[in-house]
């Protein structure tokens, strides 16, 4: 008798390794390397973690070390497919590629698959750097090239080592938490000729508003600081800015195009 197909089961991705059904962990690795309460146990175990993040990094540099120019994508993993968001970001994607760059996601749903899609629809490179977290499924169906890793600190590393750029849709904690981090690199200048562009005047134009009320007003950023980053609508004005080995072009290119 042929057996009957299982029902769908949680899944659960660490690693190179895939756990489903009761396998599924309760905790994740980085929230067990930062809990600093319950057994002093850590104590004895910490120095071996020092060689499971060495690994994460020499697995991450060794597949993404021929990736060529590449461009990293972010936004939300809650876009659903037919959204005006998710088809852009399967143009840019596409657009990204015919322009010969790599594409590099998280690997994740929306916004991620959206742009991974659009590579591949444009024959160029599609890459996903996956994350181990409870609610997450694995790599989305269009990535090529897959590297999952444990901790947050090391994927961070390979999304700006090998990326020629950001670019940002909008998102939640996790998209902004890479734009500021992005933001901080340049501004201190830990990397340099590197464009940040966020996509989507309605959305980033709250954020930009703010920041110049209030954080530039208080004195907390420097006028400068907001000419670290491009606020666009299309496909053109990213593939444009890319184009740059300067990053920005325009000094106040989020206002400049709100005011025309």
């Amino acid at each position: 008798m042929n057996p009957q197909p299982r029902a769908p089961r949680a899944e659960y991705q660490r690693g190179p390794v895939t756990f489903r059904g009761t396998e599924v962990p309760p905790t994740t690795t980085d929230q067990r390397l930062l809990d600093s309460t319950g057994p002093t146990d850590w104590l004895h175990t910490d120095p071996w973690r020092v060689l499971r993040i060495q690994s994460e990094f020499v697995e991450g540099f060794g597949a993404l070390a021929g990736l060529g120019p590449a461009v990293s994508v972010f936004g939300s993993a809650r876009t659903a497919e037919a959204t005006p968001a998710y088809e852009l970001a399967v143009e840019v994607g596409k657009r990204l590629a015919e322009a010969g760059y790599a594409v590099i996601t998280g690997g994740g749903p929306g916004i991620m698959s959206a742009a991974n899609r659009g590579a591949a629809a444009g024959n160029g490179r599609s890459v996903g750097l996956g994350i181990e977290l409870p609610f997450e499924q694995g790599l989305n169906e269009w990535v090529d090239l897959g590297v999952h890793f444990r901790y947050f600190f090391a994927r961070k590393t390979m999304f700006v080592k090998y990326a020629s750029g950001f670019v940002v849709f909008p998102g939640g904690f996790g998209t902004l938490d890479e734009l500021f981090e992005a933001l901080t690199l340049v501004q201190t200048g830990k990397v340099t000729s590197f464009p940040v562009i966020l996509v989507g005047r309605d959305y980033w134009g709250g954020l930009v508003d703010w920041l110049r009320a209030r954080a530039v007003e208080r004195g907390t950023v420097s006028e400068k600081d907001l000419l670290l980053f491009d606020v666009v609508d299309t496909p053109d004005e990213i593939i444009a800015i890319l184009a740059s080995s300067d990053g920005p072009k325009s000094p106040n290119s989020f206002r400049a195009k709100e005011n025309q």
